[in-house]
């Protein structure tokens, strides 16, 4: 009887494990089925139009608009990668480093590197296998600690050792990891539209809802075919996450132009432009939850209302994993896509937070 008892914790863990997995893969399988029923309903209504594919050989002027930057480049030494980045701003002012989401690239944080320049060095990054940073060919390379890695590595190449820290979606899910292995690395926090990362696996395993509009993660996991169904129809998919009524930007917000969306699909339809990007997704479930995750770092946690892929309801219970000064602000009727959609109000209270003296909890 003792030694059942003993192992009876063990037991636990493997049901749980053995039913997470079940999990996974079973709604992999799911998202799969439904993808590949789409894809079998756009051959049947329109076979010519779903394959095909304009041809994009050079990228529109907004990519090159010097009010937005210089293009760098900067090689890691450790693993031999070429990261793309624009930076604005003076050398030697404090550093405000942007991670963008999916699916996304430096390009996203316009309006951030017009507003911030005047007082930091802005440095908006391609990340890991996105635009024209370097993209390893294997998912391994794309595992949770590589990516904290990253932004270590890129701000001693800098020659900072401390930023201002702001990430969004994906970005946001890095942003809180670099703030909790290397917390001495970030004198502020700014995460728009992501919790804290266990927050989010917690919540994700309780609430179907969440688990539904989280079924990319998943889908996701499939070996090629999530990046055949990006590309069909044009990238139509890729434009649809934008500009759709349910996933888009907000009927009152700052609406992509015509360039803009250009500028997307320009990037994501290079080739094997969006493995890279993928394949973070597809070490996730591997890594998460974390064993260590408090963040002792002043944090800004800014929300869409109709963020379409999360609940708005994890926002408010991340603030119990930051063990520090915390703000939040909602912004009602507006969407995932926030630092493009309201950036006026995304950059005011990313300067009132940047300028109001932060205490740390008692």
């Amino acid at each position: 009887m003792a030694r059942l008892r003993g192992r009876l914790p063990r037991l636990r863990v493997a049901i749980r494990a053995l039913l997470f997995w079940s999990l996974v893969y079973g709604y992999c399988g799911l998202c799969a089925s439904i993808h590949l029923l789409r894809l079998l309903w756009s051959i049947g209504k329109a076979p010519t139009r779903t394959f095909r594919r304009v041809a994009r050989e050079h990228p529109p002027a907004c990519l090159s608009d010097p009010s937005l930057g210089t293009h760098c480049y900067v090689r890691i030494k450790d693993s031999g990668l070429r990261f793309h980045y624009v930076a604005a701003g003076e050398r030697g002012k404090p550093l405000m480093l942007l991670l963008h989401g999916f699916p996304e690239f430096w390009y996203s944080w316009r309006h951030q590197l017009r507003e911030f320049k005047s007082e930091y060095r802005i440095v908006a990054l391609d990340l890991r296998g996105y635009g024209e940073t370097d993209a390893p060919s294997h998912r391994d390379n794309y595992k949770l600690d590589c990516l904290v890695t990253d932004i270590k590595d890129i701000l001693d190449s800098l020659g900072y050792s401390k930023c201002v820290l702001v990430g969004h979606d994906w970005g946001g899910m890095i942003a809180w990891l670099i703030a909790i292995c290397y917390p001495e690395m970030v004198m502020k926090l700014v995460v728009i539209n992501f919790p804290h990362p266990n927050v989010f696996t917690e919540y994700i395993l309780r609430h179907p809802v969440q688990l539904f509009k989280s079924s990319y993660y998943y889908f996701f996991q499939i070996p090629w075919f999530p990046e055949f169904m990006f590309s069909i129809n044009d990238f139509k998919a890729l434009k649809h996450l934008f500009t759709s009524h349910s996933t888009g930007i907000g009927k009152k917000g700052c609406r992509l132009t015509t360039e803009d969306l250009e500028a997307y699909i320009y990037v994501f339809s290079q080739p094997g432009a969006l493995s890279g990007p993928i394949n973070h997704y597809r070490n996730i479930f591997s890594c998460l939850p974390l064993k260590h995750h408090m963040v002792t770092t002043p944090t800004l946690l800014l929300w869409g209302e109709k963020d379409a892929f999360m609940e708005v309801e994890m926002a408010e219970v991340t603030k119990i994993y930051v063990k520090n000064y915390f703000r939040l602000t909602i912004l009602s009727e507006a969407s995932h896509w926030l630092q493009q959609e309201q950036p006026d109000i995304v950059n005011k209270l990313i300067w009132t937070f940047l300028k109001e003296e932060t205490r740390k909890k008692d």
